[in-house]
């Protein structure tokens, strides 16, 4: 299961919530059905209406009628399947899919694990914890040279010293 998103507060009276997309774009996250809610659901969330609200957006699920039912939601994660997701190109990435490969320079020298990611107006950026955490810019050719995701490891074009 994935991330996408999370309930983040309640909108009206007749069972809306708003919604934090970590999806790119936003509003992606209304096209993929059915949402598990939390880190232990097993039960299917039926998307009943969802749209831009604001600089946010909110959204309607089933079996959610009124504003009490609705805040019983707030703050749990939105999650979907990863077969969901649509497929990628050869040289295309989910941010899930870089989670947790180990980071070496091109002479093999170890920088680390990505722990996570995080998008800047310039590029993405992985944190890499090793021996101190790292910010490594994502940008391809330039300091990432190879990705690969079946032997879970990155290479990259960097000095570990800095």
């Amino acid at each position: 299961m994935l991330v996408v998103g999370r309930i983040s507060g309640l909108y009206g009276v007749r069972g809306w919530v708003k919604v934090f997309s970590e999806t790119e774009p936003r509003d992606n996250i209304l096209t993929y059905r059915p949402w598990y809610l939390g880190t232990e659901s097993r039960r299917p969330w039926g998307l009943v209406a969802g749209r831009p609200q604001g600089k946010g957006l909110v959204a309607r699920l089933e079996s959610c009628e009124d504003r009490y039912q609705a805040a019983a939601l707030v703050g749990l994660e939105i999650r979907i399947h990863r077969r969901q997701l649509p497929q990628l190109r050869a040289d295309e990435f989910y941010w899930a899919d870089l989670v947790g490969l180990d980071i070496e320079t091109l002479d093999g020298v170890s920088l680390g694990r990505v722990t996570r990611l995080f998008a800047t107006a310039a590029n993405d950026v992985l944190v890499v914890k090793g021996d101190r955490e790292r910010l490594l810019p994502f940008v391809r050719d330039q300091v990432v040279t190879d990705v690969d995701l079946d032997s879970g490891r990155m290479r990259v074009d960097w000095d570990p010293e800095f």
